[in-house]
């Protein structure tokens, strides 16, 4: 996943058949929703050079939690499994994204390396639920993964294996929330939302104590433009850009709608050069061209099998 973006959407297609064009309205939309999440990671480094990572990403679902009160309802008999998956999804894999992201000065790595979300989700859904992939996935998979690989021989990149590792931890751990959250049923996409923000508050306070032991008089000095990242990570990339989103793969197949995601991360490397001035080699360009074509495939494959059923 990016770390901001779903991997797999959460509700059924509810478009019939044969009606899998977008109007210009909605896909206007579904553009500015992957402008919010390419944008979001470049704003969220700024948040980051004043605040530490986990006690930044405990403040993010602060926000979250607050703001989705209204959404909280207690699902009897999935409760336990919930905390599971929320931790894994919430806590676990944005601590240790915001973790990577806060120690990187590579942006433009960190955006690509994030897509193995998608390669992952695939392969533990092979692993614990039973899936059966095709060549077709196979062959997206080994692309997503070979094209890091070419972006780690970059000497920029080689030099960010530590903040990439946790980038790419944070990918997989989500997964691992992820297939715990598909095996629920009956909560709407706002009580996810809600539950996970309420759920990874102790877990990050515990983290941030830890590891951090930050200091919290040090928050008054942290700049507006800090605040405003802070703000924007929480309500604009997660809060209405996943609510666009979730209304989006439920009017229209799940195939016209999730390839375009795959805009996100080429927002987040045109803004980081933009931006941030990063200079992108050839081998990073390369590399992350082969991760984002093996991404398409694997997501073509998987929302044609969810659009059909077969």
């Amino acid at each position: 996943m990016h770390a901001e973006k779903p991997s797999l959407p959460p509700a059924q297609n509810l478009t019939p058949p044969g009606t899998h064009g977008i109007a210009p309205r909605d896909l206007a939309l579904l553009l500015g929703i992957n402008l919010i999440w390419g944008v979001n990671l470049v704003v969220s480094k700024v948040g980051l050079a004043q605040i530490p990572s986990i006690l930044f990403t405990l403040l993010r679902f602060l926000i979250l939690a607050v703001v989705l009160v209204p959404w909280l309802r207690v699902q009897r008999g999935q409760m336990s499994a919930l905390v599971v998956a929320a931790v894994f999804t919430g806590a676990l894999q944005f601590a240790l994204y915001f973790w990577g992201l806060g120690i990187s000065t590579n942006v433009a790595a960190v955006a690509i390396a994030s897509q193995l979300s998608v390669p992952f989700a695939t392969l533990l859904s092979v692993a614990l639920l039973g899936e059966v992939v095709h060549w077709r996935r196979w062959s997206g998979i080994g692309l997503s993964f070979a094209g890091v690989l070419v972006m780690g021989f970059d000497p920029s990149v080689a030099s960010q294996w530590q903040s990439l590792s946790l980038v790419i931890g944070g990918a997989f751990v989500g997964c691992v929330g992820l297939i715990g959250i598909k095996k629920l049923h009956g909560f709407q996409p706002l009580e996810l939302q809600a539950w996970i923000a309420w759920l990874s508050l102790p877990v990050l306070l515990v983290l941030s104590l830890e590891f951090e032991r930050p200091d919290v008089s040090a928050l008054a000095h942290v700049s507006i433009g800090a605040w405003a990242a802070l703000a924007f990570t929480a309500l604009a990339a997660s809060l209405v850009a996943h609510t666009g989103y979730f209304y989006l793969v439920q009017r229209y197949p799940v195939t016209s709608v999730a390839p375009i995601t795959t805009l996100s991360p080429v927002f987040s490397v045109l803004l980081s050069v933009i931006l941030l001035g990063e200079v992108l080699s050839k081998r990073l360009v390369f590399g992350g061209v082969i991760t984002l074509a093996g991404v398409v495939i694997i997501t073509l494959r998987e929302r044609r099998i969810v659009d059909t059923g077969s």
